[in-house]
């Protein structure tokens, strides 16, 4: 298994200009969470042109379909015309475990989760992030246990939020 290199998969996708949005467990530490996670977890756009520049970016990341049969994964055919009929992507990449959601449970996808992104620098890089609220509604939505064992701290972090905004 590859080494979790998460800013390494951010690097590549700014060099590709991909519109994403970071969504799940590495979204939620970046608000504060504590949970721990292994994997990147992305929204991106369905455009053409961003559906081109992702399998770009997979393709320079040596992304294969990740399965618990084969560990190193599945190679595929990673264009924009096969991202294109996929809702959801699991992958492994040199640099960890990504996957590639393109519509989050209880979310309309990319459009809805931009409109309320938080940007989080990291480094050099500039993160676009699920809000804390967009990852609560869609972590109750997936309602799988991992998920609403988060729900707690999460709404934790909510509710501190909330205070800071109310502060004068």
């Amino acid at each position: 298994m590859p080494a979790f290199e998460p800013e390494k998969i951010f690097a590549t996708l700014e060099r590709h200009h991909v519109d994403y949005v970071l969504i799940g467990g590495l979204a939620a530490t970046l608000h504060g969470s504590n949970l721990r996670t292994g994997d990147v977890d992305v929204c991106p756009s369905r455009t053409p042109q961003n559906l081109a520049k992702l399998a770009a970016a997979l393709i320079e990341l040596g992304a294969r379909i990740r399965t618990p049969d084969s560990p190193s994964g599945l190679r595929f055919a990673c264009d924009a015309k096969f991202l294109a009929q996929m809702e959801l992507c699991n992958l492994t990449t040199r640099f960890g475990d990504f996957d590639v959601s393109f519509r989050p449970s209880g979310t309309d996808g990319y459009p809805d989760l931009r409109r309320h992104a938080v940007d989080f620098e990291l480094g050099d890089l500039i993160v676009p992030t699920a809000s804390l609220d967009d990852i609560i509604r869609s972590k109750t939505a997936a309602a799988r246990p991992k998920d609403l064992a988060q729900l707690p701290t999460l709404r934790s972090l909510q509710r501190l939020a909330a205070k800071r905004k109310k502060r004068p």
